[in-house]
């Protein structure tokens, strides 16, 4: 390696050593975290609702929201996420609370984040629903009768009875959905929002400044990428593993089950 590219690559990693550049990627770390974990509280709640009225409204005089929730969930899972961040963009309209300043960032900054987010939650909802929808087919029947046999209504026995099942058995697949919606926030960037892959961009687009070459060079974007994609895998492998710990224990409890 020349000395001229030795210069570049020093220089690069240099802003990564900059306390200013580090905070702003944290924070853009953190508001990551925090949108995916809205998508996917919000995503649970109204996908759980979407997963009973797509299996249990099949009576004549119900039917018609079950055909409304098998459309909302086949439009939004069979096309893509960041088709749905640009309509929410340009359509979708933003509360007086979020058309001001909030968490530090300017009142243009705010209502991106919040139409982006509102297609994050819409698109992973319907994802969810899916989930939740083969955690219900998976309860038997006889759960059910338990329920009537209490004197449970069917609202109760879902809420009392089958919907924790339901969840229970789907938790490692809803922890991998959690994998993708945090690594799907990044298409967020693409209407400039302030995550971390938006905050990674912005620091590419100036690190002439920062660098101390007074130039952009191929390390800068190696370098910045690579600190995101970092971040993303520590996340998103310290996820995995608690995934892939949750499968153990339900092999393990299965195998002992059938002992």
């Amino acid at each position: 390696m020349d000395a001229t590219l030795m210069q570049e690559w020093l220089a690069s990693f240099h802003i990564l050593s900059i306390d200013a550049i580090i905070i702003y990627i944290l924070k853009g770390t953190l508001f990551t975290v925090i949108i995916s974990a809205i998508a996917v509280i919000l995503g649970i709640i109204f996908g759980s609702v979407l997963a009973l009225v797509r299996n249990y409204c099949n009576e004549p005089k119900y039917r018609i929201f079950k055909y409304m929730a098998v459309t909302y969930i086949e439009v939004f899972r069979n096309t893509p996420l960041l088709l749905w961040i640009f309509i929410c963009v340009v359509f979708c309209p933003v509360p007086s609370l979020f058309a001001h300043k909030l968490f530090g960032l300017t009142s243009v900054e705010t209502k991106l984040l919040f139409k982006a987010s509102i297609a994050l939650i819409l698109f992973t909802s319907s994802v969810i629903a899916e989930i939740i929808r083969g955690g219900l087919n998976s309860i038997p029947q006889g759960q059910f009768e338990a329920g009537h046999s209490q004197g449970f209504n069917i609202v109760q026995s879902m809420i009392y009875i089958i919907l924790p099942q339901a969840i229970k058995n789907v938790v490692p697949t809803l922890l991998s959905q959690i994998i993708t919606t945090i690594k799907d926030s990044s298409y967020l960037a693409n209407v400039a929002t302030v995550e971390l892959m938006s905050r990674v961009r912005q620091i590419l687009s100036s690190a002439n400044m920062y660098n101390g070459l007074g130039n952009i060079n191929v390390s800068d974007v190696f370098v910045l990428y690579g600190c995101a994609a970092a971040i993303y895998f520590i996340i998103n492998f310290s996820l995995s593993l608690l995934v892939r710990h949750l499968n153990k224990n339900k092999v393990r409890k299965y195998v002992v089950s059938k002992a």
